[in-house]
Order: C-alpha cells, then sequence, then structure tokens
C-alpha cells in the first residue's frame, strides 16, 4: 500500500478524535437526563440500557484503539459487558467514559499519519490503524445514536435537546435530526 497524505492523515486523525469528543458531550447530555435508576433500564431482557452500552463502547474503544492501535493490554471482557447488572450511577459511567475517551484521545493525538496503513490484529481480524479507528469511532457513534433513543424513549416530552438552532438553516438541520 501507499502512503498517507500527511495532510489527509492529519485530517482524519482530527475529524476522529473530534467524532469521539462530540459523541461523549451527547451521551454526557443524556445520562445527566435520566434519574441513576433509569440507566439499567431495558425494554427486554434481551435488550441492553444505557449502562451496559456505556460499558460496551468502554471496552470496545480499550480494545481497538488502547490496545490495538496504542499498544496497551487488551484486558477486555466483551460478554461481562452486556451482562453486568450493577447498578451505577450516572456520575460513575460518565467517570468512566471519559476516562476512556481520554486515554484514546491521547492515542489518537500520538499517530504520525504514515502509521494510518500499519497493520494490526484486533480481536482476532488483521486491519489497519486507519480501518481500526475508523470502525472503533463509528460503532461509537452508532452507540451514541442508541443512548439518545433510549433517553428519549424514557423521558418522552421531558427530553431536552443539546444543540439549539440559531436561523432557519440550522432550524431546518434541527428538525431532520429530530426525525432521525
Amino acid at each position: 500500500m501507499g502512503a498517507v497524505d500527511d495532510s489527509v492523515g492529519s485530517a482524519f486523525l482530527t475529524a476522529m478524535r473530534e467524532n469521539l469528543k462530540e459523541s461523549v458531550v451527547k451521551i454526557r447530555h443524556c445520562v445527566e437526563q435520566l434519574p441513576d435508576e433509569e440507566l439499567a433500564w431495558r425494554p427486554h431482557e434481551a435488550h441492553n440500557s444505557v449502562s451496559n452500552i456505556v460499558l460496551h463502547l468502554c471496552g470496545n474503544v480499550r480494545q481497538w484503539i488502547g490496545h490495538g492501535v496504542g499498544g496497551m493490554p487488551d484486558v477486555r471482557n466483551r460478554p461481562k459487558e452486556f451482562a453486568d447488572r450493577a447498578k451505577m450511577t450516572g456520575q460513575q459511567l460518565l467517570e468512566r467514559l471519559e476516562r476512556v475517551a481520554s486515554e484514546a484521545d491521547a492515542v489518537l493525538v500520538g499517530i504520525d499519519p504514515e502509521q494510518l496503513l500499519e497493520t494490526r490484529r484486533i480481536q482476532g481480524f488483521d486491519t489497519t490503524i486507519m480501518s481500526a479507528i475508523t470502525n472503533c469511532v463509528t460503532h461509537f457513534r452508532g452507540h451514541t445514536q442508541e443512548i439518545i433513543y433510549i433517553t428519549r424513549l424514557r423521558l418522552g416530552e421531558k427530553y431536552r435537546f443539546h444543540f439549539v438552532p440559531q436561523g432557519p438553516e440550522q432550524e431546518a438541520a434541527h428538525e431532520n435530526e429530530k426525525r432521525t
């Protein structure tokens, strides 16, 4: 494979860092709206609660970015992320999430764009650093939307949107976001 242009690689890393940070902000916004007892709610036994999703995101980011990209030890216990029924407070969940996101951000800051096409073996898959980061961040974004949906489902009309539109263009974008 050819080399990644430094400016493109730098822009990619910046975008991934911003996406991860934005998702953490959205998750914080939701968790802070939910009472602690709602964080463990699940619509069916086979579905995940907000708590389990946050634990899953922490495990996934640690494994893919911390371990796979950054070389940290792989300590993930994926089944436990979903089986955990401990009643954690919102503050406990957010502290874990923000610690993991901060660790991942430090790894991403340390990546040289020339490394993006290097291969790694993560969770039994051979992948490039670029693909590992992309897969991890898009996975994180998907679960962020799931947390937003659960929060809206539980709070109904009491849900407070994080984004407040400023002007007609943003209002139109906000109306589209509310439908998705």
